[in-house]
């Protein structure tokens, strides 16, 4: 029987260029390169690798061209509108904070635009959408607001999901394959939930400094 062979890691520099600065890992049981995507987030890639992320109550949409295989993952915070137009890098909070990157309709615009750019076209357009939770007690149901918003937004474009893994009360850990459209979700119990919790609260709370500076993130009251 001749021996099973590993595939080969993909060369960095074959990644788009806005995200060279995106840090990555070999996963040795699925045999593919690594990205996390952080809160306020995007990454795009043509290459067969796993984006990854965890989700409270924010929401991720997973969004890739069906023919080209091109596709990519966000991860936002706050369903409200933002201003478009603006130049896109891919970074967000781990690289300063972005207050545009926390919302939805930026983090949405900037996936499909990026995709569109490098070949997908929106006719091919395959989406999954994942997360919002409801795992902050004691203030407004940011899970299911964001909900709510990327289902109006992909109707508003035209557009609709073809799966959705969304609410309930608990966090998920998620992966996804642009390449082929695969999609890994693990529910997370209250285990988990206490640091997740703490991590979207400290997002928030660094969100509110931006805003207290002379930002315009419009945030929820507790």
């Amino acid at each position: 029987m001749a021996p099973t062979l590993r595939p080969a890691r993909p060369i960095k520099h074959l990644r788009l260029p806005e995200f060279q600065h995106m840090k990555s890992y070999w996963d040795p049981i699925q045999n593919v390169e690594v990205v996390r995507v952080l809160a306020g987030e995007f990454y795009v890639t043509h290459c067969s690798e796993m984006i990854t992320t965890v989700l409270g109550s924010c929401v991720a949409a997973c969004i890739r061209d069906s023919a080209v295989g091109i596709g990519g993952m966000n991860h936002f915070m706050l369903p409200a509108e933002k201003a478009s137009g603006r130049e896109s890098n891919g970074k967000g909070a781990a690289h300063g904070l972005n207050a545009d990157a926390a919302y939805g309709s930026y983090a949405m615009e900037r996936l499909i635009n990026c995709i569109l750019k490098y070949g997908g076209r929106r006719e091919n357009l395959e989406i999954k959408i994942f997360g919002g939770g409801r795992i902050m007690g004691g203030i407004a149901d940011i899970g299911l607001q964001n909900i709510s918003f990327v289902r109006s937004y992909l109707r508003t474009d035209g557009l609709s999901p073809v799966v959705e893994d969304v609410g309930g009360d608990f966090p998920r850990r998620m992966a996804y394959f642009p390449a082929t459209g695969k999609a890994l979700v693990k529910k997370l119990r209250n285990i988990r939930n206490e640091t997740i919790v703490q991590q979207e609260s400290a997002y928030l709370a660094d969100l509110r400094r931006v805003a207290t500076q002379g930002g315009d993130v419009e945030l929820f009251g507790d």
